[in-house]
């Protein structure tokens, strides 16, 4: 946790930072503020980034963002103070990329991929994430190469009737629901990657970021999928192509010898595993969504 520094002989007691602060841990006294209530603090920083005259430090916090493959800024975007049509195109643009040239991703750019990672909003700031780079074609392969062994077992298991029937009366459908839906796919994308080397679960990328968060969070899934969203919109802001892998997921959740060797320990829970490489493929317009009408909820003026 970080600590709260205020410079009392700047402060000129304006009571901004008192009237932000979440957990009101910071009040007035004698006209100065002062951070009375640190056991209560979770370090948002938001008394820091109000405070008009910088009286206000947060030790332990580090602010300055600096990237080494693009200039970043200071400067903050106050609400309405950028082009929304720019980002809603930068959002649209973003596809799912199956199709990778061969061109490594310079380690500088994934790196500063996870740094964008962080700016992501986290419950209680609790910040829970953990990231893993796989930089090189020859890593993807291994962890597909991994990916590959579980699905074998499990198409094993899956094809057994009577595992099946056994399953479903002690503990749900779930092994039938998989034999049903993913059972023929799976084995037939396992026979193209050792017979072939077709690679249907990376689709030829060459690299890879793995987003893990600690479970004692109070959202880690939301907090990771948010840090994962802003990965993959920056990574198209950077010239990369991207794809989210499921499969890859599913097989490191349910493997201990997958956690093991990817480091994941029995506090920590896989989110995302996102696939990274130059595009091969120009997209020339972008999707479109299926149509959506939210719901309108008066709450305020009639029960519900």
């Amino acid at each position: 946790m970080a600590a709260v520094i205020i410079d009392k002989e700047i402060c000129t007691g304006c009571g901004v930072c008192v009237d932000i602060c979440p957990y009101r841990a910071i009040q007035l006294v004698d006209s100065k503020a002062e951070y009375s209530l640190p056991g209560e603090c979770f370090s948002c920083g938001h008394c820091q980034a109000v405070c008009p005259v910088d009286a206000v430090f947060m030790d332990g916090l580090d602010t300055d963002f600096k990237f080494s493959t693009f200039s970043g800024t200071e400067e903050m975007v106050q609400p309405g103070g950028m082009d929304a049509a720019g980002l809603v195109s930068l959002m649209r643009s973003r596809r799912s990329c199956r199709r990778y040239k061969t061109s490594t991703v310079p380690l500088e750019i994934l790196n500063d991929l996870v740094r964008v990672g962080t700016t992501a909003p986290s419950g209680t700031n609790s910040q829970p994430w953990s990231f893993s780079i796989l930089p090189e074609r020859e890593d993807v392969l291994t962890l597909g190469n991994m990916t590959a062994d579980y699905y074998r077992n499990l198409n094993r298991q899956a094809k057994n009737g009577i595992l099946r029937l056994f399953v479903k009366f002690f503990g749900g459908d779930k092994l039938g629901r998989y034999y049903r839906r993913y059972h023929d796919s799976v084995e037939e994308a396992l026979i193209e990657w050792d017979e072939d080397g077709v690679d249907r679960l990376f689709h030829g990328a060459v690299s890879t970021i793995i987003v893990t968060a600690r479970k004692d969070a109070g959202c880690p899934a939301e907090d990771s999928l948010l840090a994962t969203q802003n990965i993959l919109l920056a990574a198209h802001a950077m010239g990369l192509g991207s794809c989210l892998i499921g499969f890859v997921v599913e097989a490191v959740r349910r493997s201990a010898y997958m956690k093991r060797k990817l480091g994941i320990d029995e506090g920590e829970e896989i989110y995302s595993v996102i696939a990274l490489g130059y595009p091969a493929v120009v997209y020339q317009k972008a999707a479109g969504r299926k149509p959506v009408v939210a719901n309108l909820l008066r709450l305020g003026k009639e029960l519900i």
